[in-house]
């Protein structure tokens, strides 16, 4: 098994990307997406954290979250939004022999993908490339025009324009802004 660390900044900002397993065609997130925010909602109330940006497509989502001072527990917040998630659906997905020996359902990829966010450019570039990738995806002809985002509440807070669509990021790598 491959030693695995990630790095961890108390009352950091981080960048994550989460999968479902079965991607292709899969349009569960979006078409639960109040089993999901119920999800979140549920684990901000007993582990808080600030949502900077958010966009929920339909088989994976990118997020931008700050943790309160001195926590760095982004790992279990985590399980226990896929855990309520998955709480909330039959069981009808596909399972290997192992994920059923261990009694694991079959919706989530077991990993996601965690960036600390170094500077205020690195905040911007992971920033515009969670908005901006619906866009990407071509799910919406411009990022105001997504309904699982938190693009609007951006726009309401004086941190892009409404018109913007993100000129410039189109180069971004799929969940490596910056990289």
């Amino acid at each position: 098994m491959p030693d695995f660390h990630r790095y961890r900044v108390p009352g950091g900002c981080y960048f994550f990307t989460v999968n479902l397993l079965e991607r292709r065609g899969n349009a569960l997130l979006n078409d639960r997406i109040d089993l999901l925010r119920d999800a979140v909602r549920r684990v901000r109330r007993s582990r808080p954290f600030t949502i900077d940006a958010w966009a929920v497509l339909p088989d994976h989502l990118h997020c931008v979250w700050t943790l309160p001072p001195g926590d760095d527990n982004f790992s279990t917040r985590w399980r226990l939004i896929k855990t309520f998630f998955v709480r909330g659906l039959p069981r009808t997905e596909r399972l290997s022999r192992v994920r059923r020996a261990s009694g694991e359902r079959g919706i989530w990829q077991r990993r996601f993908w965690e960036h600390a966010i170094r500077d205020d450019e690195d905040y911007a570039a992971h920033m515009d490339y969670v908005h901006f990738n619906p866009v990407k995806h071509g799910l919406a002809a411009s990022p105001a025009d997504w309904p699982y985002s938190t693009f609007k509440s951006c726009v309401d807070r004086g941190l892009y324009p409404e018109d913007w669509i993100g000129v410039g990021n189109s180069n971004l790598s799929a969940g490596e802004p910056g990289e």
